[in-house]
């Protein structure tokens, strides 16, 4: 892992006053979130902004039936803005943020960063730019739950798990991908037996291996 700090994440970071640097850095708390842990669960929570130095968060909304589908993931330089809502009067969002795996991120209290944000209008800008990336990440996923049909939604997914892994053996539940894509495990098992009838991928427990990558992008396309 790269020794990254705070000024890393923000790159205005220049543009601040050094009173504004201090407080940013200086509140920043170092933390390790296992796997599987969730960090952040409504509105009603409010943990902090999360820098995340290495590993891989997971955004998801839960339906009251208790089905999920993921809404963004983050990755390593990645900003969590969300688990600090509370800082945006304006905002309710019930997100669930989990790590997919084991994740170092700095934890900056909500309390400091709406302080600074407040007196720096870089901040305040570049915070407007994060969220707004967020939310084209909901827009992006409305338009492909309405318009795209499950076998190319699933062709996509599966790619991008794999791009993610650097592998062709993806270790996925059946469960686990219908969390992610916002449906049932039926409903995915039905479609990978499809999937796997025209030699697309290989099932095994728990594994889903891509076995013809150029027919799921083309069917993802």
């Amino acid at each position: 892992m790269d020794h990254m700090t705070v000024s890393d994440f923000f790159p205005m970071w220049n543009q601040l006053e050094p009173i504004q640097q201090m407080r940013l850095s200086g509140s920043a708390a170092p933390r390790t979130i296992r796997q599987g842990t969730v960090i952040h669960r409504g509105s009603t929570d409010c943990v902090g902004l999360l820098l995340i130095l290495s590993g891989q968060l997971r955004g998801y909304i839960l339906s009251d039936e208790g089905r999920e589908i993921t809404i963004y993931r983050l990755f390593e330089r990645d900003i969590c803005l969300l688990s600090a809502s509370c800082i945006m009067n304006s905002i309710q969002f019930e997100i669930t943020i989990e790590a997919e795996k084991d994740t170092e991120v700095l934890i900056i209290p909500p309390d400091v960063y709406k302080e600074v944000m407040e007196q720096s209008a870089p901040i305040a800008n570049y915070t407007r730019e994060i969220m707004s990336s967020r939310f084209s990440d909901v827009m992006w996923l409305i338009e492909q739950v309405m318009w795209k049909s499950m076998d190319r939604r699933l062709a996509a997914f599966l790619l991008e798990e794999s791009a993610l892994e650097g592998s062709s053996v993806l270790t996925l539940t059946h469960e686990k991908i219908g969390n992610h894509m916002g449906t049932a495990r039926e409903v995915v098992t039905r479609m990978l037996r499809y999937f796997q009838s025209d030699g697309m991928v290989k099932l095994t427990r728990g594994k889903v291996e891509i076995t013809d990558a150029a027919g799921l992008s083309a069917l993802a396309d």
